[in-house]
């Protein structure tokens, strides 16, 4: 049996990753902070697969990580997910410090304890996907606290993916542009959503990519829709 874990599955790109991945040899391990919603998550992927847990922990703080970590347990991960994720969208003048230890925590800190610990236990031809955006590699207007997370994730996957090559771990980085998911209802503004990706498109990129031969690494892969980009 194979066992997978996804960070912010509650809902948007993490629930469509779980619904895609779901299949009767594997073990889905889902976390998300929001109880009711990660619960419709499990209900929706429970029959497809041969198990699922339920990890409900705040990602912003060390000890919310290590007690996932120590939820999960000691057996190999043959998928680390890594895309749970906080957007504080506002002028940097504005950003407070409460909101940028929180978005250093979730967006950064946290796959990096997460692929500090997991990574060493991974079997060859196992994968880490980490779900960045186009925030990654170009800066926007308001969204400095969010851009500053993904840059730094980028640079750190990139490292430990050269680390983790002689043991033939897969580091697999994607970079949606805007996806249609529930961020949007907190973010000021008009934001086309025929201009968005959706989160299903993402998911089949990420079953794509780990679908491939154990030696075969696609390292990146942008995705946007046709219409324009935001």
């Amino acid at each position: 049996m194979t066992r997978y874990l996804i960070t912010g599955a509650s809902r948007g790109i993490g629930r469509a990753i779980a619904e895609k991945l779901a299949a009767a040899d594997v073990e889905l391990l889902l976390h998300g902070r929001d109880t009711i919603a990660l619960a419709e998550t499990c209900k929706a992927v429970k029959s497809h697969c041969a198990r699922v847990v339920s990890l409900i922990h705040d990602l912003a703080t060390s000890e919310g990580v290590s007690s996932l970590i120590s939820q999960v347990g000691d057996d190999a991960l043959d998928l680390l997910v890594n895309n749970a994720g906080i957007a504080i969208v506002k002028p940097f003048g504005e950003i407070t410090q409460v909101e940028w230890d929180q978005t250093l925590g979730v967006n950064v800190t946290a796959p990096f304890l997460l692929m500090q610990h997991f990574a060493p236990r991974m079997p060859p031809g196992a994968s880490i996907v980490n779900i960045l955006s186009i925030a990654a590699k170009t800066g926007f207007a308001n969204w400095s606290a969010y851009c500053m997370s993904k840059f730094a994730l980028e640079g750190f996957s990139q490292s430990a993916r050269e680390e983790l090559r002689a043991r033939k771990i897969r580091m697999i980085n994607i970079y949606p542009a805007a996806a249609a998911t529930d961020i949007w209802n907190a973010v000021e503004g008009d934001w086309p959503r025929d201009k968005m990706i959706s989160a299903e498109d993402v998911a089949n990129v990420v079953a794509y990519a780990i679908a491939q031969p154990p030696e075969v690494l696609i390292e990146n892969i942008s995705l946007g829709n046709l219409a324009g980009s935001l």
